[in-house]
């Protein structure tokens, strides 16, 4: 349950979550640097999944929340976010920061586990390639 899926397994799930693509190259490295992942498998099928990137120290990100569809509207996303959070709870230290990316209506789970907008102090960005 904590560690990283397969590539390949990853790249389907993103996709059928509605997430973008990801090359399997990057999907290969990316995956092996997180800092802590949650998957959820039904059986041996990946059907959720939520990792922690970053320095391990200042900084911390939080991405890939994914449920495929078929799974989703059962908790399974506040599974995977508490899980989350509480390996931050115990790895963060004073003045880290934990940002992520709201998409749609994920913003509604974000809420419930304190996470806040953090306009108009800042305004978040991106660059894509």
């Amino acid at each position: 349950m904590h560690e990283a899926p397969n590539p390949k397994a990853y790249i389907e799930l993103r996709l059928e979550a509605g997430l973008s693509g990801k090359s399997v190259e990057a999907a290969e490295i990316g995956l092996r640097h997180s800092l802590y992942a949650v998957t959820l498998y039904d059986e041996d099928r990946l059907i959720g999944m939520g990792r922690i990137i970053g320095d391990g120290g200042a900084f911390f990100q939080i991405v890939d929340i994914a449920v495929k569809p078929t799974y989703q509207g059962k908790g399974l996303g506040s599974v995977i976010m508490k899980h989350l959070t509480n390996y931050l709870d115990q790895h963060t230290l004073p003045g880290s920061y934990v940002s992520l990316i709201a998409d749609g209506e994920a913003e509604h789970l974000y809420k419930k586990f304190a996470f806040e907008y953090t306009a108009p102090r800042s305004q978040g960005m991106y660059r894509s390639y």
